[in-house]
């Protein structure tokens, strides 16, 4: 093993290399940003910072709203996936089209896709002409707390198809030997989703549930294109104030704002970590 382990080193490092230079120490060097001033000589405030960002009617806004639009959209990315990969697995061979197909969203660029959904949501685009001929009114889609309804639906629609992929991996690498002797047994469909399906989809479901909130959370590109640098409220994020404070030089409030949601997101990905040992204990009968 000590041997594999040697042979890995040089391909390893490499990635290691660019994490830590691009990614780890950037993170622990803003720390400084955070507890300092910004003044000329850059005086140590300590937790002065993150009291006054929290403050921050702007930021309070962002924070609610990136974590509405995220319990929204995380939810809903992770329940379409599960079950369109769930489709796409019954119907094998035949939706070997459709299960290359679902990613060619995630491929395209994102800004050739919003042309098409802003001509496709505007006030007298198709989606608002379905409308009429249903005999409900049209709705204004690109003002006010309608905008979120094109926001969560492009997210959707970009990012489904990787979702998708990952779980139709986990459902096709399950052996169709057991699914036939506890038909022979007598299991019903119910006793083998819950004795067979779900304990070997868990541990792809927590990698999805993670995918999904990390996607949700990274919104912001999103609402950029289609609200700007200064959105209607209901779709002003956090990553517009941090993106706002930084295009005004603001780096302590850039950090400090930045630590702070990371920490929340460290709080959200712990839940999640310990609701999958719960699930998979549970699962296993050891509960």
């Amino acid at each position: 093993m000590y041997k594999k382990m040697r042979l890995a080193w040089p391909f390893i490092l490499p990635g290691l290399a660019g994490l830590t230079l691009f990614y780890f120490i950037p993170f622990v060097g803003g720390i400084w940003y955070s507890v300092t001033d910004g003044s000329f000589e850059n005086r140590f405030v300590g937790f002065e910072n993150y009291a006054t960002v929290w403050q921050n009617q702007m930021f309070q806004l962002g924070l609610r709203n990136t974590m509405e639009l995220s319990l929204i959209c995380a939810p809903l990315l992770f329940l379409l996936s599960f079950v369109l990969a769930s489709l796409l697995h019954r119907i094998r061979p035949a939706g070997t089209f459709f299960r290359s197909s679902v990613l060619m969203p995630y491929l395209m660029p994102s800004s050739a896709v919003l042309i098409i959904w802003l001509l496709w949501f505007d006030y007298g685009g198709p989606v608002n002409h379905l409308l009429s001929l249903l005999g409900v009114q049209r709705i204004n889609w690109l003002l006010g707390s309608e905008l979120r309804v094109p926001v969560v639906l492009l997210f959707l629609w970009k990012n489904l198809g990787f979702c998708v992929i990952v779980f139709l991996s986990a459902l096709q690498s399950i052996p169709e030997s057991l699914y036939e002797y506890a038909t022979l047994e007598g299991a019903s469909f119910r006793r083998q989703t819950f004795s067979i399906t779900l304990p070997l989809v868990v541990p792809s479901a927590f990698l999805v549930a993670i995918l999904s909130f990390v996607s949700a959370f990274r919104i912001f590109k999103e609402v950029y294109f289609i609200g700007g640098p200064y959105p209607e409220e209901p779709l002003y994020t956090l990553q517009n104030y941090m993106n706002n404070m930084y295009g005004k030089l603001n780096y302590q409030n850039v950090t400090t704002a930045a630590y702070i949601f990371a920490a929340i997101v460290f709080v959200l990905f712990g839940i999640l970590f310990f609701s999958q040992r719960h699930a998979l204990r549970r699962l296993n009968g050891e509960e």
